[in-house]
C-alpha cells in the first residue's frame, strides 16, 4: 500500500486505503460533514481518476462518480471538479507541498491555481506566495503576469488590488472595500477592458441581488443574440438642409 501523505501535514485512515469501497465511503463522509479534511477528500477524489478507482466502484467513467456523488448530497458539479483540480494539483506537486508543509489549513482551494503561478512566477516566490496569501489573493497573483510580460493581447492585469489596462495602472481598490467588492470590480473591469479592446459598448444595469443577474444574464444573451442578427443600416448620404 502507498503511504500518499505525511501523516504529520494530514491524515485520515481512507486516504492511504486500498479498498475502494473505504475510499467511497471517506469521500461521502467528508461531505456530510464527518470528516472535515476538504483537502483530504481532493486528494482521494484525484486517487479516484488516476487509479481508475471508478470502475471498481461499478461507474463507467469518473464523470459518472462525481454525478452520482452531486446527486445524492444536492452538489453544485463545478465544485465537485474543483475538489479534484485541488486534489490533483496535490498529487502533481506532492513533494514540494510536503516540504512548505502545506495542509487545510492553507486554504487548500488555492492548490486549483498552483500550476498557473508555475507557469509565469519563479517557483521558490510561488511557494512562499501560496503559504501567505490567501486564496483570491493567490488567485490574482496567479493571473497576473510579470510587467515586463504584458503585451497588448493581455488587456487586463490585475497585481494585487491594482488593475492594469494594456501594461498601464487604470484603477486602485481599496482594501477597505473587501475581497468580495474587490472580486465584483475586477470582473466589471475585465469587461470593460474587453469592450475597449474590441471597440465595443458597454451597457450598465443595476440589479438586486445575484439571483436577479443569473436570470438578467440569460435573457440579456437572447436579446443580444437578436439585436446582432439584423443588419445595421447603412447612413444616408443624402445632405440635410436646416
Amino acid at each position: 500500500m502507498n503511504n500518499y501523505f505525511n501523516p504529520n501535514i494530514i491524515f485520515l485512515d481512507y486516504l492511504n486505503s486500498d479498498n475502494p469501497a473505504v475510499i467511497d465511503q471517506g469521500i461521502r463522509d467528508t461531505i456530510k460533514g464527518v470528516h472535515q479534511s476538504i483537502l483530504t477528500m481532493s486528494i482521494a477524489l484525484a486517487r479516484v481518476k488516476q487509479e481508475r478507482i471508478f470502475r471498481k466502484l461499478n461507474y463507467k467513467n469518473m464523470n459518472a462518480y462525481i454525478l452520482q456523488l452531486c446527486h445524492e448530497y444536492h452538489l453544485v458539479k463545478s465544485s465537485m471538479y474543483k475538489r479534484l483540480k485541488i486534489g490533483e494539483a496535490f498529487l502533481k506537486y506532492r513533494d514540494d507541498l510536503e516540504k512548505i508543509g502545506f495542509n487545510d489549513a492553507d486554504s487548500p482551494t488555492k492548490l486549483s491555481h498552483l500550476e498557473k503561478a508555475l507557469t509565469v512566477k519563479e517557483k521558490d516566490e510561488v511557494y512562499t506566495k501560496l503559504k501567505e496569501m490567501n486564496s483570491i489573493q493567490f488567485a490574482d497573483y496567479a493571473k497576473a503576469k510579470k510587467p515586463n510580460e504584458t503585451s497588448g493581447s493581455d488587456v487586463l492585469e490585475v497585481r494585487g488590488n491594482i488593475a492594469y489596462h494594456m501594461g498601464r495602472p487604470a484603477i486602485i481598490v481599496s482594501k477597505d472595500l473587501g475581497n468580495d467588492n474587490k472580486k465584483m470590480i475586477m470582473e466589471v473591469f475585465n469587461i470593460i477592458c474587453n469592450a475597449i479592446n474590441r471597440g465595443g459598448y458597454v451597457v450598465a444595469v443595476n440589479l438586486r441581488n445575484k439571483k436577479e443577474g443569473d436570470l438578467f444574464s440569460v435573457e440579456a444573451e437572447k436579446i443580444r443574440a437578436e439585436i446582432q442578427k439584423k443588419k445595421p443600416r447603412k447612413k444616408s448620404t443624402k445632405k440635410t438642409i436646416v
